[in-house]
């Protein structure tokens, strides 16, 4: 097998963008390809080990091509190295792993195209995509065209610390209510200082873990349509006010924005909180890690059921790119998504297994027996509504944020908050409607 090396390749973007590129070292051919691919991995998974041993997978059934993985931190990172890259003049990776929910901005600024004629040209490529899970490839569409394939995949869940719900004598909650007293009573403090949180809610990319509160609430802030949001619904406001409430009257979680989402996982497995809301693609560490019984649903409605909404990152291929590289990028994504290897990406990292073939293979069937959380992330999907996903998403998420953020810190009224949200989102929608 080759020797792969790491190395740093431009030092402003490096700084910028924490990105690291793992390459090979055989010989190359006039007739050879070479792409790079653009990962984040900013996750609580081994991201580079796996996606490095499925370069060396694929390299190996295909003589000649050769990948080079280039690793950044976040999702944002991987498209601020894109955007730079192209806008500079420069070759950027051929394929990146970016979200789902950026389609939009990514088309209209032309740095992605669309994948439509590749699908077309597969012998199977109808079944290929009908394979594949509705809610995940419901965001790879746009202007009549498929732009990109699913790839990590995640739901937002609760996770529970089930021993200590069963040693409080508490049923996994099942409404806003239920949830609020059980992180009220699973809070300990002692001589004024808190030694467990009920429950923990990262709030510093706020809209995706707030979106299901306000499902359950009645309402999702966004709308069917590609340029229509609910920010200053009754319902969503209502959220809020349930969100404040987990701090100010039931005094069972941090007050404001928690800026945590690093740090809740490990707190969790170690017992510093009973419940968290984190991503799906935490499962694995989590169920690795705890020394308990870990129970995991959707976010409790206000009257009851459980809601979800879905995220992270679809594989998407550069625009303007040479054809060999082109055709050698979808060659690879296609790789990434045969079942197997869906199966594996999923056992190894928590993600949702994103093409319903995967859950067919005897690895996941096997690792679902012994860890059925795994299936019950699948079900939480059942109920999963429409993530943030919408025209000049870039500008409308950072309005959303930000106000919900002065919401969250009792700077402004959630309804003071909502209602400016909602004024400066419509003109930020006005040239799409």
């Amino acid at each position: 097998m080759n020797e792969r090396k790491v190395f740093f390749v431009g030092l402003a973007m490096m700084v910028l963008a924490g990105v690291v590129y793992a390459s090979g070292n055989r010989e190359k051919t006039p007739g050879d390809v070479t792409i790079q691919v653009a990962y984040p991995v900013a996750v609580d998974a081994p991201i580079s080990d796996i996606l490095d041993r499925y370069a060396r997978e694929f390299e190996a059934k295909n003589p000649g091509v050769t990948i080079e993985p280039v690793y950044a931190g976040g999702y944002p990172d991987i498209r601020t190295m894109i955007q730079t890259t192209m806008d500079g003049g420069g070759s950027p990776p051929a394929l990146s792993v970016l979200l789902a929910t950026d389609l939009f901005d990514l088309a209209n600024a032309r740095y992605i195209e669309p994948i439509t004629d590749l699908i077309q040209a597969m012998p199977d490529g109808q079944a290929y995509l009908e394979d594949f899970i509705p809610v995940f490839l419901s965001n790879s569409y746009y202007m009549d065209e498929i732009w990109s394939l699913p790839f990590q995949r995640s739901a937002v869940m609760l996770y529970y610390n089930a021993d200590l719900l069963e040693e409080a004598g508490i049923e996994a909650p099942s409404n806003w209510a239920e949830l609020a007293e059980a992180a009220q009573a699973l809070t300990v403090r002692q001589n004024g200082e808190v030694l467990r949180w009920g429950i923990e809610w990262p709030s510093s990319w706020p809209y995706w873990l707030f979106q299901p509160l306000a499902m359950g609430a009645g309402q999702n802030i966004v709308g069917e349509g590609d340029a229509e949001v609910f920010f200053d619904h009754p319902d969503v406001i209502a959220a809020i006010e349930y969100y404040n409430s987990l701090s100010d009257r039931y005094q069972a979680t941090p007050r404001g924005v928690q800026a945590s989402w690093g740090n809740v996982v490990p707190g969790f497995v170690a017992g510093d909180s009973a419940m968290i809301v984190h991503t799906s693609g935490s499962l694995a560490r989590i169920l690795s890690q705890a020394d308990f019984s870990v129970g995991v649903t959707g976010i409790p409605g206000r009257d009851g059921g459980q809601f979800s909404v879905p995220g992270g990152g679809n594989l998407y291929i550069t625009r303007g790119i040479p054809e060999a590289q082109r055709q050698a990028a979808f060659d690879f994504a296609v790789f990434l998504t045969e079942p197997d290897r869906v199966a594996d990406f999923s056992i190894a990292t928590g993600y949702i297994a994103h093409r319903n073939s995967a859950f067919e293979t005897p690895a996941l069937g096997e690792y679902i027996r012994q860890h059925p959380q795994a299936g019950e992330a699948r079900q939480i999907l059942a109920t999963a509504g429409k993530e943030l996903s919408l025209q000049n998403l870039g500008e409308v998420r950072n309005i959303f944020h930000n106000y919900l953020e002065a919401a969250f810190n009792r700077q402004m009224t959630p309804a003071e908050a909502m209602r400016e949200a909602q004024r400066e989102a419509d003109a930020a929608l006005r040239d799409f409607r």
